[in-house]
């Protein structure tokens, strides 16, 4: 999905920090079921739509036909707003489909470590080395900040032992967590539930027009629409944003 940058953070300290960090902030939609014969129109002014739901039912003339439309407050589902923090490490990699050996797990660790260390595909000295045998995977830990940079620019790298060269898969480590998560529902102040609406012989278009114009003149207790859904046969899922 498309992402937007806004701005740049200092680091608190001196050094070098070649971590990258990102914050996405996740809001999820709202689905609502809309049923046969029944319209969601949501209005510009609250206080509009507040007025239209006091008074309750509205004589709306739908191709010669008078139909008693009740107006209901429009009730929200759940939904899920959060933060999603994503820090890359500079410092750190992950190493997978590492070969199986015949040699004890400390040989393999150092050869880990030596590979990466004087390779020509980038990396540097080596702080540390987390071996797990059985999952044939490792972390390695530079010691100079940025050093993971050239390494992960590939998804494999050569790994020489014993006088082979095997293809190790590398990412880059990642810490991913939540913040600020929020659930809300409530009341929209702007859409109101429209009931009630008798079937005509116009098209779906046609009778949704004829109820937009009817909510729209100030004579009705109406007001300006921002827009309008209307369902004649069937039904149809609808989402809603949290208005920012």
């Amino acid at each position: 999905m498309k992402v937007e940058f806004t701005h740049m953070e200092d680091t608190e300290s001196d050094f070098l920090d070649m971590n990258t960090r990102c914050v996405f902030t996740v809001t999820t939609r709202i689905p609502f079921k809309l049923n046969q014969n029944q319209t969601l129109l949501t209005l510009e002014d609250e206080e509009v739509a507040h007025k239209l739901t006091q008074m309750g039912k509205h004589a709306v003339n739908l191709d010669g036909k008078t139909a008693d439309l009740k107006v209901v407050p429009f009730t929200a589902g759940m939904g899920v707003k959060f933060e999603l923090h994503v820090t890359i490490s500079g410092k750190k990699i992950n190493v997978s489909e590492i070969p199986e050996l015949p040699i004890p797990d400390e040989w393999m660790r150092d050869k880990l470590e030596l590979n990466f260390y004087k390779s020509k595909h980038g990396g540097g000295e080596v702080e540390n080395v987390k071996y797990d045998k059985r999952s044939r995977a490792a972390v390695i830990t530079f010691t100079r900040p940025g050093a993971t940079a050239s390494i992960v620019k590939s998804t494999k790298y050569p790994f020489y032992v014993n006088g082979k060269c095997h293809r190790l898969s590398v990412s880059p480590s990642t810490d991913v967590h939540l913040e600020k998560l929020q659930l809300f529902s409530g009341v929209s102040q702007k859409t109101i539930l429209l009931k009630g609406i008798i079937e005509t012989e116009e098209d779906e278009e046609s009778v949704q027009d004829m109820i937009e114009i009817h909510f729209q003149k100030p004579s009705n207790g109406g007001g300006e629409t921002e827009s309008i859904k209307y369902v004649s046969k069937g039904a149809t899922w609808v989402c809603f944003e949290e208005d920012a």
